[in-house]
């Protein structure tokens, strides 16, 4: 079968290969999966150009998310049969519940997605939404349990009437922006980009604040709310953002720390926080409970996921290089 691979040793996007290996069998309790999709998230470039926290120990299959048919489980596998469509979940395998402690992810250390046929535990896969072609479901298990885990298990639940403030416009804040709004909450992007926000606007944001024009966004944030600050940060910069989104969050509010787009450096003092009675969580995706609530939200409010651009299997390289320009928003697809 056709996959690609980064070398053990991988640092630069030209270290991704295409390659071919045997077909897998699945288990007595796998489930085998066409891939007809599969998307990019940031910490895809960070572990191919080697930047990730965590060094591959064995050349690896990239990426983490994917969707196909089912074409083969095996004999003691009771929740897919052939036919089925499916989409993997980000950790091999956690069902609910507090983590357990040797959860692996797909796209490192464990082989991902970018491959034509996957072989998964029947715990590590959940059926794709209707409503959604394989292109739009093949962007589930990352970035969406990441926000939903933000927005909806960490503190407290997002309610009608929040306002939720959401870093830079990549896949995890769009994501964000979507159940927020399908939750009756007010959200605010940044960006560096005035068309990035105009395109957040249209898709339901209430303002935008261009953190370039804007270098000091955290007074812009607090001004669209009247001084109060907001409810929620969807916190994707790291300690380079940090201590700005401590002014931004408003009393008894919450920040779901996620990324590290800002870089390591920054003043991460939590004093703002404690006079706030306002709370840090930090967000590590979610287990396959969360993918699932997300998939009911997806399918009753009619949420489509923001694709912006779907390259074939054959530019897979092409589709890591527009990754890394900064220039998308939402989620990069590519097809198997």
């Amino acid at each position: 079968m056709k996959v690609y691979e980064m070398s053990q040793k991988s640092s630069i996007l030209d270290d991704l290969h295409r390659r071919e290996r045997p077909e897998p069998k699945p288990g007595p309790y796998e489930v085998m999966v066409r891939i007809r999709a599969t998307s990019l998230n940031y910490r895809d470039h960070a572990i191919l150009t080697g930047k990730y926290r965590y060094n591959l120990d064995h050349d690896t299959i990239p990426l983490s998310d994917g969707a196909g048919e089912v074409v083969a489980v095996g004999e003691n596998v009771t929740r897919f049969k052939p036919g089925d469509r499916a989409v993997s979940t980000f950790f091999q395998v956690w069902i609910d519940g507090a983590p357990p402690k040797n959860r692996s992810a797909l796209g490192a250390p464990l082989d991902g997605t970018l491959a034509e046929l996957v072989c998964l535990h029947e715990d590590g896969w959940v059926h794709m939404p209707a409503s959604l072609s394989f292109e739009e479901a093949a962007t589930l298990s990352c970035a969406a349990p990441t926000a939903w885990s933000a927005l909806m298990n960490a503190g407290t639940r997002i309610k009608p009437g929040d306002t939720v403030l959401c870093l830079g416009t990549g896949g995890v804040s769009m994501f964000a922006l979507q159940f927020a709004r399908a939750a009756g909450a007010k959200v605010i992007v940044t960006s560096s980009s005035d068309a990035k926000i105009e395109r957040a606007r249209a898709l339901g944001a209430s303002a935008g604040v261009n953190y370039k024009t804007h270098p000091d966004w955290e007074k812009e944030v607090l001004a669209l709310t009247g001084g109060r600050g907001v409810d929620c940060v969807v916190e994707n910069g790291g300690v380079g953002t940090l201590s700005r989104s401590f002014q931004c969050v408003c009393w008894g509010g919450k920040i779901g720390l996620i990324g590290v787009l800002a870089g390591p450096q920054g003043d991460a003092n939590p004093h703002d926080l404690m006079f706030k009675s306002a709370s840090l969580h930090g967000i590590g995706v979610g287990s396959r409970a969360t993918t699932e609530q997300l998939i009911q939200a997806i399918e009753v409010n009619g949420i489509k996921p923001v694709i912006d651009r779907v390259f074939p299997f054959d530019q897979a390289p092409e589709a890591f290089r527009y990754q890394a320009s900064a220039a998308y928003l939402g989620k990069i697809v590519i097809t198997v």
